[in-house]
C-alpha cells in the first residue's frame, strides 16, 4: 500500500515538473517580459486604430474607448470632442457630467488639465476610486479637436505622460483619417475635372451626329439618343474609387457607337477582350479617355479612313490594355508634355489617366505611348489583377 502511495506521489511530482518546464519554455518562446508587454501594447493599439481612422465621432469613440482604457490602465477613461463627451468606460453619467467643464477648458486652452478630488466630488466621495485625473487635448494639424480623460485615485506625473502618449496616438490616427478623406476628395475632383474636359467636345459631336439622322432615319436617331443618355448617365453618376473592366468596356462601346454614327465608314474598330480580365478593378474613366484621345487626335485629323484596335488581354498577374490607331501620330516631345501636364488642353486626358494609375498602382502602371508623325499611336498600360486596397 505504501509503495503504491509512493509511486503515485512520485508520478504527481513528475507531472508537476513537466508542466513547470513546459510553462517556462513557453514563456521563453514568447520573449522577455519587456517584449511581451510591448506586444500586448501594440496589439491593443492596433485594435483601437481602425475605429479612429474613421474620424472623431460618437461611433468611433464608442468602438475604441475600451482599448484606450486598456492602454492607459486607469479605472475610468473618456474621450470628447469640442461639443462634449463622446464615450466613457468605467465612468457613470454623474462623473461624465462633472468633467464636462474641465474638458472644455482643456480644449479651449489647448493645455492639459489636472482633475482634483474637488472636481470629481460625487455623492460617494468617501469611497469613490475616481478622485483624480488628467485631461489631455487631441490635436490634428495644430487644431484641438477633442480630449482624452484618464481618471484614477490620483493624478501622478506618470499618468500625465502616459495620457499624453495615448492622445498623440489618437491624434495620429485622426490625421491619417483626414488624409484618407482628402485622397477621396482629390479622386472625386479629378473625375469631375476629367468629365469637364471630355464632355463639351463629345456632347457637341454626338448631338450633331444624332441631328443628322432625325429626318433621314428617325429610328436610328432614337437609338443614338438612348445611347447618348446612357453615356451621360454613367459619366455623371457617383462612382466609387474603382469599377470593373467590364463597366469600362461598356462605356467605351457606347462611346464608339456614337462616334461611328458620326464617322460612318471612315471609322473601323476592332475590340478584343479576354474573359479573364472582365472582373479586374481599376479607377473609373481610364479606358474611355484613351479611346477618345485616339479618335479625336489620331483619326479625326486624317483625311483617310481610320482603324482603331482595342485589345485587353490576360498577362499573368496583370491585364494589359492596348489602344492603337493608324492616324496622324504625334511628335514624341508633344506626348512627353501631355503626360507631364505641361502641354495644351488636348493632353489633359492622358495626364489625368496616367497620374491616377500611378497613384493607385505605382509606376509599373504608367502609360507607355509609341508614336511618330504619320505613323499612328499605340498606348499600352498594365493593370494588376489583384492589388492591396482594391476590392471587387
Amino acid at each position: 500500500m505504501k509503495e503504491a502511495l509512493w509511486i503515485a506521489l512520485v508520478g504527481v511530482v513528475i507531472v508537476i515538473v513537466i508542466v513547470i518546464r513546459f510553462a517556462v519554455r513557453s514563456e521563453r518562446r514568447l520573449g522577455t517580459p519587456t517584449q511581451r508587454a510591448s506586444l500586448a501594447t501594440l496589439h491593443t493599439a492596433n485594435l483601437a486604430a481602425p475605429a479612429l481612422r474613421t474620424g472623431l465621432n460618437k461611433g468611433s469613440a464608442e468602438r475604441s474607448i475600451a482599448h484606450l482604457r486598456q492602454l492607459i490602465g486607469t479605472p475610468g477613461v473618456a474621450i470628447a470632442d469640442t461639443f462634449g463627451i463622446l464615450a466613457a468606460e468605467g465612468m457613470d453619467a454623474a462623473h461624465c457630467a462633472l468633467i464636462e467643464t474641465p474638458v472644455q477648458m482643456a480644449i479651449s486652452s489647448a493645455r492639459p488639465q489636472v482633475l482634483s478630488a474637488h472636481d470629481l466630488a460625487c455623492e460617494f466621495a468617501g469611497t469613490c476610486s475616481l478622485q483624480g485625473g488628467i485631461i489631455v487635448p487631441i490635436t490634428t494639424d495644430d487644431v484641438v479637436v477633442g480630449a482624452i480623460v484618464a481618471v484614477d485615485s490620483s493624478a501622478p506625473a506618470s499618468l500625465l505622460r502616459l495620457s499624453g502618449e495615448v492622445a498623440e496616438f489618437v491624434s495620429t490616427q485622426l490625421q491619417l483619417a483626414e488624409l484618407d478623406r482628402s485622397r477621396r476628395r482629390a479622386v472625386q475632383f479629378e473625375l469631375r475635372f476629367l468629365r469637364a474636359q471630355i464632355s463639351p467636345h463629345f456632347i457637341y459631336n454626338a448631338l450633331t451626329a444624332i441631328e443628322s439622322f432625325v429626318r433621314s432615319d428617325p429610328d436610328r436617331a432614337r437609338e443614338l439618343l438612348v445611347q447618348f443618355a446612357d453615356f451621360i448617365r454613367y459619366s455623371f453618376r457617383s462612382h466609387g474609387q474603382f469599377v470593373t473592366m467590364a463597366e469600362e468596356i461598356r462605356l467605351v462601346d457606347t462611346y464608339l457607337d456614337l462616334e461611328r454614327a458620326r464617322f460612318g465608314d471612315r471609322l473601323e474598330v476592332t475590340l478584343r477582350v479576354a474573359p479573364e480580365v472582365l472582373s479586374v478593378m481599376l479607377p473609373p474613366f481610364v479606358l474611355q479617355p484613351l479611346v477618345e484621345n485616339a479618335v479625336h487626335h489620331g483619326l479625326e485629323p486624317s483625311s483617310k479612313p481610320g482603324h482603331l484596335e482595342i485589345t485587353i488581354m490576360d498577362a499573368d498577374n496583370d491585364a494589359e490594355i492596348s489602344v492603337e490607331d493608324d492616324g496622324v501620330g504625334a511628335e514624341p516631345g508633344q506626348i512627353r508634355r501631355a503626360l507631364a501636364g505641361t502641354g495644351d488642353d488636348e493632353g489633359v486626358g492622358l495626364h489625368n489617366v496616367d497620374e491616377r494609375l500611378r497613384t493607385v498602382f505605382g509606376d509599373e502602371s504608367r502609360l507607355t505611348i509609341e508614336t511618330a508623325p504619320g505613323a499612328g499611336t499605340r498606348v499600352t498600360v498594365r493593370i494588376p489583377k489583384y492589388h492591396v486596397g482594391v476590392l471587387s
